[in-house]
């Protein structure tokens, strides 16, 4: 295994694209790092330049103690999965893992015990005389996984490999990536864009949004203390509510509309001047308490407009005023469309955000 190092690394593609924007990065020692974002955000590009596979503008990446930015794909000792499996359909699950130790004329007696090796850590040892025409997606991408594996890298790269499977093949192939990460303890950066994917299986994730970092931490830090709205709007599901809303001069309270809500403790020992310059609240769907014809205290009344049952927990979707606002809470089966409701914020878990959209906190 080895540590990589990003060093200020830019990729700006021909018509002054920049995609990348001074990406600086430290990925430890047999870490599990996911690079998260939207579609576009850079994230991807930012592997492949790892892999060689772009070359970069500017900046270092370093893997170990090499400086790879020059140094071919191939000899960066670094191992790929992609989103699509690359399989030879020709090839039986036995020759496509071995293929790539062939290739490096690796003796036949090593490249059979790597290729055993491979298979008995992911279940293949019954499919390695099978073609890829004969496996599931599942047992595809195992493969490609598999191909990975017997090259012995000191970094894995995955980029959204599981994007091709059905969600209950995702949620197994989630398992069995991050039983295979403590297992083998390798380097791995690992590229998604699905939230459930970056909170799962990250030792730490890194934000990105338009080819700049937005934030790194461990998944819990980052989606209790995101750094900005971008941050808390993506990670979480459902996404976090945002209102607009005003400080109201010595109340210590905030404006939603025609109610008042609290400072949030978090944000209460900040000065008025910082209160002033928040002009959006954050609360999460789960931090928000709802009640049947029982008004409480500073409470908020809305309409119920959709109640999605989740078997445990149910979706209760409210018009508030003009807006819209989602809450979380255990299923109940009282809850229904048109019904009239009050509801509060949980003032432990409330986020201030300023017109930048940055945190207070």
């Amino acid at each position: 295994m080895a540590k990589v190092t990003l060093e200020n690394v830019n990729k700006v593609y021909g018509n002054n694209v920049h995609a990348v924007r001074d990406v600086s990065l430290e990925i430890g020692e047999g870490e599990l790092l996911v690079l998260v974002g939207p579609s576009g955000c850079g994230k991807s590009t930012v592997l492949r330049m790892i892999a060689g596979l772009e070359k970069i503008t500017s900046g270092r990446i370093i893997i170990g103690d090499r400086v790879v930015n020059d140094i071919e794909p191939k000899h960066r000792d670094v191992a790929m999965v992609f989103q699509d499996y690359a399989l030879y359909p020709h090839m039986t699950v036995r020759e496509n893992l071995a293929f790539g130790l062939v290739m490096r004329k690796v003796a036949k007696g090593r490249r059979d015990e790597s290729v055993l090796n491979a298979a008995k850590i992911l279940g293949l040892e019954e499919l390695l005389d099978r073609k890829p025409g004969q496996l599931s997606g599942g047992q595809k991408q195992r493969v490609a996984v598999g191909r990975a594996i017997v090259r012995e890298p000191q970094v894995f790269l995955f980029d959204e490999p599981l994007s091709n499977l059905d969600a209950k093949l995702r949620a197994e192939m989630r398992t069995e990536i991050a039983k295979l990460h403590q297992r083998l303890g390798v380097t791995t950066v690992y590229v998604t864009h699905d939230q459930v994917e970056a909170m799962t299986l990250g030792q730490r994730i890194v934000m990105m949004n338009q080819g700049v970092i937005q934030q790194v931490g461990s998944p819990l830090e980052v989606y209790e203390n995101p750094v900005n709205s971008f941050v808390a709007g993506f990670l979480g599901t459902p996404p976090m509510n945002f209102i607009d809303t005003e400080y109201v001069p010595d109340s210590k309270n905030f404006r939603f509309g025609e109610f008042l809500v609290p400072v949030p403790a978090r944000y209460s020992d900040l000065p008025v001047d910082a209160l002033a310059t928040v002009s959006t609240m954050g609360i999460r769907p789960e931090n928000i308490r709802i009640e049947h014809d029982q008004a409480w205290s500073g409470g908020i009344s809305g309409n119920i407009v959709v109640v999605e049952p989740l078997g445990s927990r149910e979706i209760i979707i409210m018009n508030v005023g003009d807006r819209e606002l989602t809450a979380e809470v255990e299923s109940s089966g009282m809850f229904r469309p048109d019904m009239k409701v009050n509801l509060a914020f949980d003032n432990n878990h409330g986020h201030l955000f300023d017109s930048s959209g940055m945190n207070l906190r």
